[in-house]
């Protein structure tokens, strides 16, 4: 350690984040009735195809209106973005862009009452009126 970095800590500076082009596309505004196998055959179009998800809800065990195709080679993604993108299938106009990756969820945590009791159900009302009696608001009033 020299003399002048006593107590200082350095890190190392961060890699710059590198744009790599996807080999993988996201489909939408499918048709509830799209099945993978079309799907593969009208992106075969464009070039190797070699993975079709089309996610179903976990609810109803049906397609949620969209996919992601994945190609043998990136080259074939900016071609069948430009080829397929308005395409119509099944009656609907495709959406096909490049897929991103998902944003990271904030983490789970207890809820926020667990480490100070129960939240407070103010609303923003005024604070409530002393409960008592008939009797004992009137005696209050009159000055008894």
């Amino acid at each position: 350690m020299s003399p002048g970095s006593a107590g200082r800590v350095t890190f190392p500076a961060p890699q710059q984040e590198r744009h790599t082009i996807s080999s993988r596309i996201f489909v939408g505004n499918l048709s509830y009735e799209t099945s993978s196998t079309e799907l593969e055959t009208l992106f075969g179009q464009v070039g190797q195809v070699t993975e079709v998800f089309l996610p179903v809800d976990r609810a109803t065990d049906k397609p949620r209106g969209f996919a992601f195709v994945e190609f043998g080679d990136a080259a074939s993604v900016s071609q069948a973005i430009e080829k397929l993108d308005g395409t119509e299938l099944n009656g609907r106009n495709l959406r096909v862009s490049e897929a991103r990756d998902r944003a990271p969820r904030p983490p789970m945590g207890p809820p926020p009452f667990m480490d100070d009791g129960p939240p407070a159900m103010d609303f923003g009302r005024r604070p409530a009126k002393p409960k008592g009696s008939r009797r004992g608001l009137r005696g209050r009033k009159r000055g008894f």
